[in-house]
This record gives structure tokens, sequence and C-alpha cells, in this order.
């Protein structure tokens, strides 16, 4: 048989299965059109489910996301679920405002009580991390999240927890996979029309808001003016509540960005972290003249935060992933919160920094993700240069943009109370510890190809200096390490220059895990003497950092 014929053939049986009459459509005019390439495509293997779940472009076809392929992974997991001895343990699942995630939510609670589990649904689209706490709050087996974060709007995805509220991580995401590949035909798969419970608002959202008291000092400063958007997302009414419930002044929310919108039309990607997502915040920030500006991604597990910054053209200015994990740790010590700090491999190191000038602070790194952070030994404070901040592991076992912008406004209204701000505690740090600056190489690709040729080039002829900093140390963490399990990276140590105006530098290259990225994170370190020192030692790690991007992405091709 031609290619194109089996391609013909394979689509009519997907087809023939299909349960939603928008992707049988979609399918069928693409089979009446004779569209072998788009077919092909759709048809090349199937999405693969890993540590991150399911995440992917809508459509029909196994290579998209969609409610057959949904159907088989709710089936997989539910079969994992009964052999690890789980029968009849209840299964909480979550969704966003994306397109088709109530029905995912809704298809995936029919296989769980088709598979003899029970299912309980969450009320409406809510935060991630509400999911999260859910699963921990009623004791459940399990827990999915129908959310593709802070992906471009075709996308969905698929994220599972386990009974301890964390993210999965290996050997679970290939043991599902297994489970998932054995479904051979979704007419085995069992889907009732009814049988699951769908949780009361009140109930769920209540004991949420209840649990976020506990990240709070009784008594605190509350004075904090703050601008707040959700990005189009779920975050706005569990936030605005949290911030009522604490008693801080209301957030303005940015309006254009307030409804939930699963087209996100002020914005190219939901994210705060990229170019031009924030400018609707900054132009609200520059009518309402706040201390500060916090954002939630879409599903609201992440938190970005702004300060004033007379020198930018907007008046404000971003503060990194790591700069926001710097102060809610150095506000954690503070509160004399006790157990471990960690962070992951790619983040800045200066909360190691942090650690060890408390006293009785164990410090641990990660690979990335909060699939890895969550599970730390005796966890009290977790964050990872992409926003995410874990500020109450016993209620939420995962990032919580949520309770993190309630510590960042805590934090905010004590320093304001002493005349002071997030900036100024943050010169405090680079003064104590040295300025610890970090960036990102980070590249699309629509060839995936040319992310393995960028990494496989690296490991051939790795590079001796950047920046004209030798390389100390070239780790392939492929191999693993004595306290890291194998994974896709290269990590760089690189020395200081002769004159000591940079004390180390480091580098960390790997594929994104959940974007068509290849990612480059860059920290390098630079000693202050004093405050009137910190605008050269920013001038310095400016050009330090810049240099390495430029001499990176050569060595790498990129």
């Amino acid at each position: 048989m031609e290619r194109d014929d089996v391609l013909i053939a394979q689509a009519r049986t997907w087809l023939a299965e299909d349960p939603d009459p928008d992707t049988r459509e979609e399918l069928a005019q693409l089979i009446d059109a004779g569209d072998t390439a788009e077919l092909a495509a759709r048809f090349a293997g199937t999405l693969q489910f890993g540590t991150a779940g399911l995440r992917g472009e809508l459509g029909a076809g196994p290579m998209r996301m969609n409610r057959s392929v949904v159907i088989r992974a709710a089936a997989g997991l539910a079969a994992y679920l009964k052999k690890q001895g789980h029968t009849g343990g209840t299964v909480v699942i979550g969704y966003d405002a994306r397109y088709k995630s109530a029905d995912f939510a809704q298809d995936t609670a029919a296989v769980m009580v088709g598979a003899g589990l029970k299912a309980a649904v969450l009320p409406k689209p809510l935060p991630t991390p509400v999911l999260a706490f859910a699963i921990r709050h009623l004791g459940a087996v399990a827990g999915i999240e129908v959310t593709a974060s802070h992906n471009p709007p075709r996308d969905n995805g698929y994220k599972v927890y386990l009974g301890d509220g964390s993210q999965i991580v290996p050997p679970a995401d290939a043991e599902i996979a297994a489970e998932i590949a054995a479904v051979s035909s979704l007419n085995d798969v069992p889907r009732p029309s009814a049988g699951w419970e769908t949780l009361r608002y009140e109930d769920v959202v209540g004991a949420y808001l209840e649990r976020t008291d506990a990240v709070l000092t009784g008594g605190s400063a509350r004075d904090v003016r703050v601008v707040y958007t959700p990005m189009h997302g779920v975050g706005r009414d569990v936030l605005t509540a949290a911030f009522e419930r604490a008693g801080f002044p209301a957030p303005t929310v940015v309006a254009a960005q307030a409804e939930p919108d699963p087209d996100f039309p002020t914005v190219v990607f939901p994210n705060p972290e990229e170019p031009g997502a924030m400018d609707l915040a900054f132009a609200t920030a520059r009518e309402a003249r706040p201390d500060i500006v916090i954002a939630n991604d879409p599903d609201a597990d992440r938190c970005a935060v702004a300060v004033p910054d007379p020198d930018s053209a907007e008046g404000w200015r971003m503060l990194r992933g790591d700069e926001v994990g710097a102060l809610l740790a150095t506000h954690l010590v503070h509160k004399n919160a006790r157990g471990t700090f960690t962070t992951t491999i790619v983040s800045s190191s200066l909360l190691s920094r942090i650690a060890a000038a408390s006293t009785g602070t164990p410090y641990t790194e990660t690979l990335t993700g909060f699939k890895w952070l969550a599970r730390v030994d005796g966890l009290r404070y977790a964050y990872e240069e992409a926003l995410g901040y874990c500020v109450d592991p016993e209620g939420v076992r995962d990032k919580d943009g949520i309770t993190a912008a309630l510590l960042v406004a805590e934090l905010a209204a004590e320093l304001k109370e002493s005349g002071r701000t997030l900036s100024d505690l943050l010169d405090d740090l680079a003064v104590e510890h040295g300025l610890h600056a970090t960036d990102q190489l980070s590249v699309r690709v629509q060839d995936l190809s040319l992310i393995a040729d960028a990494m496989r080039r690296l490991r051939e002829q790795p590079p001796t200096v950047l920046a004209g900093l030798h390389i100390t140390s070239a780790e392939d963490l492929s191999k693993g390490t004595e306290s890291l399990p194998p994974t896709d990276g290269l990590r760089y140590h690189l020395a200081g220059d002769e004159s000591g105006t940079v004390s180390a530098a480091r580098v960390i290259v790997r594929p994104s895990g959940t974007e068509p990225k290849i990612k480059c994170y860059l920290e390098v370190v630079i000693p202050v003497a004093d405050a009137a020192a910190l605008a050269g030692a920013r001038a310095k790690a400016t050009e330090v950092l810049a240099s390495i991007k430029a001499d990176l992405s050569q060595a790498a091709g990129i």
C-alpha cells in the first residue's frame, strides 16, 4: 500500500472512534482534501506522555491534544493507579479556561469512574495550585490538571500528580505511558455519563483560602498598593479573595486582562516573562501609581513581580525569577522559617549564600522542575527561576502563584513601613553576598533536530573559554552526578578574572521540557564593596553576560 493510502487509512480509523464533533469535522476535511502533508504531521507518532504529562497543539490526530488522546491518557493513568493498589481511590480533576479544558476534565472523570475509581471535579476553571492543594486536602490517590500553563492559545495540556500532591517523576511517567500505549481502542474504555462528584466552590476554594493564612505573620504590615494582572487566566477571583481575607487593600486589576479568555487577545504569549506581555500592566501602573505590580500566568501557578524604575521607558522593571526567589527566601529567614531551602541547578546560586548566612538552614539543589523540588526531604521553601515559588509545602507541594503573591505583598508592606522598597533589599543582598546577575539565551525552533544538533556540537567540541573566563569544569549531566539523576544538559563552571572584578560564573544548557526551545542559563557573580559600587557592578555584569551569550551562541551554532 502506498504511503498516502496508509495515512488515509490511519486517519479513517481514528475518525471512526473520535468522540468530538469538532475534531471529527476537522479530520474529515483533511481526508476529503487529500491533505497528506498535514495528515503526516498529525499521524507521525503519538503525543508523548512524560514527566510534564501531555502538552501540545489542539487538533485531530494522535500528535495533537484532543478528546481521543485525553481518554487514552486517562485510561492509562487509571490502569496504573489500580496496579499500584489504589482501586476505589479518589482522583481529583481540575481545569483552566482554555479551549476544550472542561471537556477534557469531564472525559477524565468518566474514564476514572468507568475504571472503578472515584472522581471529584473542581467546580469551575481554577488555578492549578487549588488542584494541587485539593489532592492533599481530600486524601486523593492522584490529581489531574488540564492546562497548558503559559503556552500559546492553540495549546492545551494534561498535568498529573500523585497522592502526595506533587507531579510525577520517573519511573511513574514511563509506567503510565506504557499503560496508555496498551489502550488499543476507545471502544474498550468504559465512559459512563455520570457517577462523579462536582466539588462545591465554597468547600474546596474556601479550604484553600483558609490555608493561605499560614504563609503570613499575624499582625504584619498590610499597607501596600498593588496592580495585578491574571493575564487572561483563572487567577483573579482566588487572588483577590486571598488579598481581601488577609487584609491587604484590593489590588487594581488590569481591566483588559481581567476575564478568562482562551484567545489571550492582548498578548502574543500569555507569559509574564515574554516581551510585551506586561505592557498593559505597566500602563495601568502609570495611572494607579502602586507600590508593586504582580502578575500570574494563566493557570496562576507562577508569580511575576515588577518594581518602579525611573530609569526605564515604562517606569517599571520586571524582577527576574531569581530576584524574587532571593527576596522571598530573605523574608522567610527573617520570619524564622525552619526547614530546607532548595532551588534548581539552573537557578541563581544566591539562595545557597542566603541559606548559609542564616542559622541552621539546610540547602540543596535539584533538576529543573517542581516535580523534583517538591520531593526534597524537610522542604520549607523552593523556587525556580521561571517564576515558580513554593512557600507553603504542607498546603501546596508545587509552585503557587497565589501564596507567593501574598508573601511578596507582605514583604513589600513591611519594607514600606520602614521607608524602604524591594529594590533596596536587593541592593542589600548584592552588597552582602555579591551581585548574582542572571540571564538566559533562549532560542525557539521549528525544527527540533536543531536542538539535538546544538547539544551534540557542544558535547563533541566543548568550549574552554567564554567571555574571556576559563571554564574550570564541564559536566555532561546526561551521565548523572552523585546528587542528580541523569538529564539532557551541560553545566560549565567558570573561574573569575585576574583582576577580581568577576569572582565566578556558571552556564547550563538544556532543551526545554515543555516548549520547542533550547535554553542556556547564565550567572555571573560580581563582588560589591558597598552601595556606591553597585552601578559599576551591574554594568560589568551586563557586559560579561552579553559576551558569554555571544560566545556560547557561536559554540553551539544557535
